[in-house]
């Protein structure tokens, strides 16, 4: 049988992990060069840096995943700096991008997708200045460099990695200028009973904001931010806080992102059908709770389905690999397959209180100011996209975001959406006066990413 895992983050771990214990040698594709994935992305050699800097309370579970991964290397044929850029939908194929160069296809009898997640991102005036980065960047940088993004660098978004990376940038010695966080302290506060359930989680992530207040930083909770300032560099934040005072923080970065959406483009790509999850506010790939989804021979596992954070990414991705190999005949430990589903269904639970105490605050991406830059790959403008939805228009209304793309190239870009994607539904279904759901998602398209034009030419030669 031949297997194929896409990611080496922990659900890919996970999986690879469960498939050579059953005998099996896994393809394993990742597109770093060594696993870990992003929450426990790994240093260049020779970093000086301790795992306890990098990963704080997790750096126990971080370096165990990285021994796990690299005895496992060595046990499949192994594929790093690998690029899974699509997915046949009628056969199962996967066409691959190795050091700018494209490779034969890769052909499977059974595929675990465990693509990870990124930031989800709402447009503000000035967004574009050179300076802003996602949260995740900001990790990335000081993960594997050791770099902060400037020297005074303000947060602002909402969900427990705002919190997490204005820490560890503290921690590590940079200066914090702010953390807005746009959710109020009392909708945290209702959902205090759920999250307790995960105490030493809920636990963390009270630490790591009773540190950043006893370290002087400016928090404003339920703030509205207004604008990024500056020309060539970001100069100040501006913003409202709840009482509706404005503010001028000095800062020469700025680190946003509102929770996180899955890189599902390959369960897009696959033909997997997907719903609208009220609870995260994200369109998912459909799955059951072992990680099946329709589509034969393909399962998924991790963020790149349902975002719930690195625990339950291993979780998953174990669960999904038991799932795969009893669907093919072979052994698996029924008792450790119930415990793991009772262990996510917990997890779904916790996930579930996370994401009613910080929601994605719809009314901010909604009501962005016509002039502000939505798309920027594209520099296309909230007001743009407004209009696609006017009746008025030369080819009548909008009524989805896919036909609002072709009016206003909103998504078209490099990133295909990746990035005004959420924020530019809830800006065309305001304008439409109906849901977010309604409007739809943007349909993926191959390549996922940005490849080279030249391998392709060569390979369509």
């Amino acid at each position: 049988m031949r297997v194929v895992v896409v990611g080496a983050g922990p659900a890919g771990v996970r999986a690879v992990e469960r498939l050579v214990a059953a005998g099996l040698r896994p393809i394993w594709i990742e597109e770093g060069p060594q696993p870990g994935g992003r929450i426990y992305q790994r240093p260049p050699g020779g970093f000086a840096r301790t795992g306890r800097d990098l990963y704080g309370f997790e750096a126990r579970r971080a370096e165990a995943l990285h021994a796990i991964g690299d005895a496992l290397r060595d046990r499949c044929d192994w594929r790093p700096d690998t690029l899974v850029w699509n997915i046949a939908r009628t056969e199962n194929r996967l066409d691959t991008l190795h050091a700018g160069t494209v490779r034969e296809a890769v052909s499977f009898d059974a595929a675990i997708l465990c693509t990870g997640a990124m930031d989800r991102v709402i447009p503000i005036p000035g967004w574009t200045i050179p300076g802003v980065t996602t949260l995740g960047g900001a990790q990335v940088s000081l993960k594997t460099q050791g770099v902060a993004i400037g020297r005074r660098v303000a947060f602002v978004g909402t969900g427990p990695l705002l919190w997490l990376c204005a820490y560890q940038y503290a921690k590590a010695g940079a200066e914090v200028a702010a953390v807005l966080d746009t959710t109020p302290f009392a909708t945290k506060l209702r959902a205090a009973p759920g999250l307790i359930g995960s105490a030493a989680t809920f636990l963390k992530g009270l630490y790591y904001i009773a540190r950043l207040r006893a370290a002087g930083v400016s928090v404003f909770e339920g703030a509205t931010p207004r604008a990024i300032e500056g020309g060539d560099a970001v100069t100040a934040l501006r913003l409202t806080d709840a009482a509706g005072g404005d503010h001028a923080i000095s800062c020469d970065a700025v680190a946003m992102g509102w929770n996180l959406k899955p890189e599902a483009q390959l369960a897009d790509l696959a033909g997997i059908p997907f719903h609208f999850d009220a609870v995260g506010h994200n369109w998912v790939p459909a799955r059951d709770a072992a990680g099946r989804t329709p589509r034969k021979g393909i399962l998924l596992a991790g963020d790149g389905s349902r975002i719930g954070g690195a625990d339950v990414a291993e979780l998953a991705g174990a669960r999904a690999a038991l799932a795969l190999l009893a669907d093919h005949g072979q052994p698996v430990d029924a008792a450790e397959a119930a415990r793991l589903d009772r262990a996510l269904a917990v997890q779904a639970r916790f996930r579930a209180a996370l994401e009613a105490a910080f929601p994605f605050p719809s009314a901010l991406a909604a009501g962005m100011a016509d002039d502000t830059i939505l798309c920027r790959c594209e520099n296309v403008t909230a007001g743009e996209l407004r209009a696609a939805a006017d009746e008025a228009g030369a080819f009548g209304a909008a009524p989805e975001v896919n036909r609002a793309k072709a009016y206003s190239r909103v998504g078209m870009g490099r990133c295909q959406g990746r990035v005004c994607g959420p924020a530019g539904a809830e800006v065309l279904a305001a304008a439409l006066g109906c849901s977010v759901e309604q409007v739809g998602r943007l349909r993926g398209q191959p390549p996922v990413k940005p490849i080279p034009v030249a391998p392709l030419a060569e390979v369509s030669a």
